[in-house]
């Protein structure tokens, strides 16, 4: 029989775990301070302990140390909040064997456990040592390599900043995560707003049920209610099969809603419905089909102004306005900034299956004063394409940098301030960085932003019509005006 030893300043945990794993057949002792914990060990041995970050006479850091110290066979698995993933991260280079975030869910702990005990030696320190290559390299010309100090989510989707604005994003997500509130996320394009509706998801008691994350930016305005609420067969022109839609694909699990502005006005009022009902109706079909779903909507506008102007229903805004969550731009996050960088250099390093690059001072320079209108996401493939172009060994120079980072650092205005139906001329146009004339993605630059002053101007710019005239999505359109420095 395997020997755990449970160590939570929490009596109520203490007695749970206790009472959950000797019923799954492990023997189970627990203790509420670290320094009963290393008695404990010295007297018996155990298996595996599960250890929670924060105790009140240590922390989790120095009692693994200790642990390892006296007895290096036992796993050590980590308990810890939000707050502390990123240091439970570190945690696991150093020896712990994994971590577990609260809310503590049983059958996580236990495949947990049972999976520490089959193989207790995956985790176990190793030392870091350079090739002398590398080390010769460092040594003839310093390279600027920043250390990814967040943890990862999601398959390293998102990564925890360090900024005060990144943790009391944090803090946000470990009240609402446990919840079944409705949740809107607010953020400006690449701040990872779905990142983070499935951080919430992964968090909450539907995690083993479906995540399924809709963008109402592509939706069609005659198929959306197909896409959300499915139809039957014969349904309309082109319904050739009976099709499922989201939420019913979501049923006991969650639905992300992407710019939920963008959903037709009648496919509001139907969705108002549901919300009210927890039921749905396929389209073309008379039955009601009883769903049972978390919402989380994300919008890079303001909701409540798009209220105000009609575009977007006021009693499904109140539906869905149970908790609200401000996601800040990479811009107003600069401490953030080199463990996004750190973070993201790792990732394409192994999606390349070579060595991680390094960034020129120059390179770092540019990083730091560039205004990112893109966020991380921006961020993030900026530094994916300067890895494939720079050799393996070599550090990212300048060259391997886009060209509206090039052209020189660009300045816009928050998401919310940008409206659809502003005539007013502004007063101050701004003009396209100089470019090389002989460079063909200068001259198509160019040529995109003079159609696109011209066609706001014929339109007094108004940038609804201005989409319908380009033949773009308004969304598609934003991000020009961004990418090509028209601020307004």
């Amino acid at each position: 029989m395997k020997r755990i030893l449970i160590v939570d300043d929490e009596i109520n945990i203490c007695t749970l775990l206790s009472k959950f794993l000797s019923k799954h057949g492990f023997k189970t002792d627990s203790t509420m301070t670290g320094a009963q914990a290393l008695k404990m060990l010295k007297e018996s041995p155990y298996d595996l302990i599960l250890c929670d970050y924060r105790l009140k006479d240590t922390d989790g850091a120095q009692l693994l140390s200790d642990i390892r110290t006296l007895s290096p066979q036992t796993v050590v698995i980590i308990i810890t909040g939000y707050s502390d993933v990123r240091i439970a991260v570190d945690m696991v280079k150093n020896g712990a064997y994994d971590y577990i975030s609260k809310p503590l869910y049983p059958d996580e702990i236990l495949a947990l456990v049972n999976k520490a005990l089959e193989n207790p030696g995956a985790n176990a320190p190793k030392p870091v040592t350079a090739p002398a290559s590398e080390a010769t390299a460092e040594a003839s010309q310093p390279a600027y390599r920043p250390q990814p100090s967040g943890g990862t989510q999601n398959g390293g989707q998102y990564v925890y900043g360090e900024s005060e604005p990144s943790r009391q994003l944090i803090r946000e997500l470990t009240l609402v995560a446990p919840t079944d509130y409705s949740v809107i996320i607010f953020g400006e394009t690449g701040t990872g707003k779905e990142s983070v509706a499935h951080l919430i998801h992964d968090h909450s008691s539907r995690k083993s049920q479906p995540f399924v994350p809709i963008d109402c930016g592509a939706l069609s305005r005659e198929l959306a209610a197909s896409e959300l609420f499915g139809h039957e067969k014969g349904s309309f022109t082109g319904a050739i099969g009976t099709k499922i839609g989201a939420f019913e694909q979501a049923h006991g699990g969650t639905i992300f809603l992407d710019e939920i502005t963008n959903l037709p006005y009648d496919v509001q009022v139907a969705l108002l419905r549901v919300i009210q009902e927890k039921q749905i109706r396929r389209v073309g079909s008379i039955k009601e089909i009883a769903v049972d779903v978390r919402l989380i909507v994300a919008s890079n506008e303001n909701l409540f102004e798009s209220v105000q102007k009609g575009k977007f229903r006021e009693d499904l805004f109140h539906r869905f306005n149970e908790f609200t969550i401000h996601i800040p731009p990479l811009r107003d996050r600069g401490d953030d900034l080199q463990s996004f960088v750190g973070a993201f250099l790792s990732q394409a390093g192994r999606e390349l299956n070579k060595p991680e690059a390094t960034l020129s001072t120059e390179v770092w320079e540019c990083f730091k004063s560039y205004d990112w209108p893109g966020n991380i996401r921006e961020l993030k493939n900026v530094i994916r394409r300067a890895s494939l172009l720079t050799p393996a060994g070599k550090e990212i120079s300048m060259a391997s940098l886009p060209l509206e980072m090039k052209a020189g650092k660009m300045h816009r205005q928050p998401a919310s301030s940008i409206t659809d139906g502003t005539t007013e001329d502004p007063a101050d146009m701004p003009n396209l960085p100089q470019l090389d004339d002989n460079d063909l993605k200068s001259v198509a630059l160019k040529a995109e932003y003079n159609k696109i002053i011209n066609v706001l101007k014929e339109v007094k710019y108004n940038k609804t019509k201005a989409a319908q005239l380009l033949n773009i999505d308004r969304k598609t359109l934003y991000n020009k005006l961004r990418l090509l420095n028209i601020n307004y």
